[in-house]
């Protein structure tokens, strides 16, 4: 990816903006406010003050051309449709937006925006986890597959991963595992489970809940 558009640089925007730079991808930022553009000027190729509900700005600023558009201006509901049917209607297929909210993520998906983006229901569901299941962090693939990030059970301890037939009690597999600050590595079935590893496991939601009681 060589370029990419964000439109609206708030907490979500400005993180995924400047992350893109940082991974080495020329980002143009747009958002509305002059402080805020100021702000992300020396952090971003380009920072533009601009109405992007407004075809012809989009297309002015080369917006239409960029690699990937993410159109993150989500708690603006009139914006956000307008600048993503602008561009859908321009041709761009790689467009992602942010949704607030069921209702505003079916608009989208009916616009035909192929990536919406539900940043609260994802960290909702991961906090939700985070309480009941102890994992620390969790991703859902869909169709059937998640992930989750999780200290190692007491009952593994001291065990090789295929001793502790995860993969025959729970349908589930072990990935990686890391132990403190070190680098994440990939496990094998001879891998041995020390305390103080974390854990990347993945199966469906039912087997990774009760891998995540297992010590309650």
């Amino acid at each position: 990816m060589r370029g990419a558009a964000v439109l609206g640089l708030g907490r979500f925007g400005s993180a995924l903006a400047t992350e893109l730079e940082r991974l080495g991808v020329e980002v143009l930022g747009i958002d509305a406010d002059e402080d805020t553009v100021q702000r992300h000027d020396p952090l971003l190729t380009a920072a533009v003050r601009a109405d992007v509900s407004r075809a012809e700005v989009l297309d002015q600023l080369g917006v239409t051309q960029a690699d990937r558009v993410v159109v993150a201006v989500g708690g603006r509901l009139e914006t956000s449709v307008l600048a993503c049917s602008h561009l859908l209607r321009a041709g761009v297929e790689d467009l992602w937006a942010k949704a607030e909210s069921a209702e505003h993520a079916q608009i989208l998906e009916q616009l035909g925006v192929r990536h919406v983006i539900m940043t609260q229901r994802a960290m909702g569901v991961r906090i939700a986890h985070r309480l009941v299941d102890r994992a620390e962090d969790w991703v859902d693939y869909g169709h059937g597959l998640q992930m989750g990030r999780f200290a190692v059970p007491v009952r593994m301890l001291h065990q090789t991963v295929a001793a502790s037939r995860v993969t025959e009690e729970w349908a589930l597999r072990v990935i990686a595992r890391r132990s403190g600050d070190a680098p994440w590595e990939y496990v094998t079935a001879q891998t041995v489970l020390q305390p103080g590893d974390e854990l990347i496991v993945a199966g469906s939601a039912e087997e990774l809940a009760a891998f995540g009681r297992l010590d309650s």
